[in-house]
């Protein structure tokens, strides 16, 4: 059996597999001795040494092996490599080549959602390299370091659960009873290689709708126009809709289950939201909602809350609470008093009912009736609160 090989430098694509002793290839034996293989009996051992010799081939650092092996990752370490290129830089040369201070890079990093690798680890693609230099020439253009990580921040969310989504999307193409780990890399890799520039173009054309439809519905008053700044804060009516009793309900289903519910409820959101009505966000069990005008608002809650129930048995009960006051934009997200009392409003509200308080009810009437629902003590705010049971005027009961 040839001599042990540094752990740095095995020269692994050199060997020939025909040479081991025991029945064993010597990378069968370097990938064991690695730790690599291990608690994988046959037939995956086959399968995990054909992915593992392709990745080696390929020129996968064994570092990068051990940790996508580590964290169950190793089926897609060949797709990464097709969409993004190999990892070549560490912090220090990105930060060179892109013209920024490392504390910037990593702060970006961090911003983004992702891991800090450290000095010396070579786990930068030309891609970040691409996307720090466009930061600071952002940063040459006069928007502050923190103004800058603030759009990284919300862009980093919205696109981590894009690229969940996506791959979600094309593991369902690939993955079916029976697939072996090399086969299932190589599928993966080669859907993601197609899915890959369908998914960029989709990504910009997405943003430059939103930002037509930002240009056309954010107003800016001339006091704020003659003081140049931005927005200010402005009358809202806020809602927040939630499934009642998701969390005990997660003791008893799968997690896949849950997620079905989320998404059924971002998708049922999604339909009763037209302008001047916003989805804003979904949180797992609960949808955030916001208009300019009050009634939109409790017309979409209410179509909302009639959707949910015609989704049968299967699908939990949805409350939600209505508030309207000043609230501030920033980052997609909006902030403010009549925020956080529509998320107290809707702990209180019964299951299949939306919830409002006196301040809305006097700003809507005509298509809509509202009955008393007793007054109740509200975290953060000093007098009681009262609050009213909001249905459509043509509703039958009490």
């Amino acid at each position: 059996m040839p001599g042990r090989q540094p752990a740095k430098t095995p020269a692994l694509q050199s060997q020939d597999p025909s040479q081991g002793g025991c029945g064993e290839s010597p990378r069968a034996v370097y990938f064991e001795r690695e730790g690599l293989l291990d608690g994988v009996g046959e037939p995956g051992r086959t399968e995990r040494l054909m992915l593992l010799e392709q990745l080696s081939r390929d020129g996968v650092p064994v570092a990068e092996l051990r940790r996508h092996t580590a964290q169950g990752t190793l089926v897609f370490l060949a797709a990464e490599r097709v969409i993004a290129g190999p990892a070549r830089y560490n912090a220090a040369q990105v930060a060179e080549l892109a013209g920024v201070e490392v504390s910037f890079l990593l702060a970006a990093r961090r911003a983004m959602g992702l891991p800090v690798p450290g000095p010396d680890e070579r786990s930068f693609l030309e891609a970040d390299v691409e996307a720090v230099r466009t930061a600071s020439v952002a940063r040459e253009a006069g928007i502050s370091e923190e103004e800058m990580l603030e759009l990284i921040r919300t862009l980093g969310r919205g696109l981590a659960r894009s690229a969940e989504a996506m791959r979600a999307l094309a593991l369902r193409l690939v993955l079916e009873p029976g697939v072996g780990e090399h086969e299932l890399a190589q599928r993966y890799a080669h859907v993601a290689a197609e899915l890959a520039p369908l998914a960029r173009s989709l990504v910009v054309n997405l943003l430059t709708v939103h930002l037509r439809q930002v240009a056309e519905s954010e107003a800016i008053s001339a006091a704020d126009r003659a003081a140049g700044r931005l927005p200010g804060s402005r009358e809202m009516t806020v809602c927040f809709a939630d499934l009642v009793g998701f969390t005990r309900l997660g003791a008893h289903v799968e997690p896949h289950e849950l997620s079905r519910l989320a998404m059924r409820l971002e998708e049922l959101a999604s339909e009763v939201c037209e302008p001047p009505v916003t989805l804003v966000k979904t949180i797992g069990d609960a949808a955030m909602l916001t208009s300019a005008e009050p009634a939109p608002l409790i017309g979409a809650t209410l179509a909302l809350v009639d959707l949910a129930e015609q989704e049968g048995e299967q699908f939990p009960a949805l409350r939600a609470g209505v508030a309207i006051g000043p609230a501030l934009s920033r980052a997609g997200d909006w902030f403010g008093p009549p925020v956080n009392l529509a998320s107290r409003i809707t702990a209180i509200a019964r299951p299949g009912s939306v919830l409002t308080e006196g301040v809305l009810r006097g700003r809507v009437s005509g298509d809509y009736r509202f009955s008393f629902a007793g007054e109740r003590r509200v975290h953060g705010v000093h007098e009681p609160v009262a609050l009213y049971r909001v249905r459509r005027s043509a509703d039958a009961g009490p």
